[in-house]
């Protein structure tokens, strides 16, 4: 940009405000949200700073997909499952909570996918490192 510079070393307010506005109209200072809602971003974010476990995009349409609603019980033996993980080292981690199974990113604290029994009818889990049945 080539901007005149007023006596003092100082920018006109006009010439602010045209700097601005070709910043925000190119798009360069905004963040990408992967498609995520408002909701979605402010609830993770709530999530991952009471170091509660979350669920992906991808996650929470499996839920939904397969009808699995969790109970209150089953999410806080979820996020105690999660816990136990990280406290064993464990990177990716298969959390079983009654008859369902969970693949959880420990570091990141995030449920990546999700399904029941009926799902995981052929009871083969990849790319874990540990598992914790609660």
């Amino acid at each position: 940009m080539n901007m005149q510079v007023q006596n003092k070393g100082f920018l006109s307010i006009e010439q602010l405000q045209d700097q601005y506005l070709k910043q925000n109209k190119s798009g360069t200072s905004q963040v990408a949200t992967e498609g995520q809602s408002f909701q979605e971003i402010l609830e993770n974010s709530r999530a991952r700073a009471q170091g509660q476990v979350r669920f992906s995009k991808h996650a929470a349409g499996r839920l939904a997909d397969r009808n699995i609603e969790l109970t209150t019980g089953q999410m806080e033996r979820l996020q105690e499952g999660a816990q136990k993980a990280q406290m064993k080292g464990i990177r990716e981690s298969l959390v079983i909570v009654d008859q369902l199974a969970f693949i959880v990113n420990i570091p990141n604290n995030t449920v990546v996918t999700a399904m029941n029994q009926q799902d995981a009818a052929e009871n083969v889990f990849t790319n874990i490192d540990g598992a914790v049945i609660i």
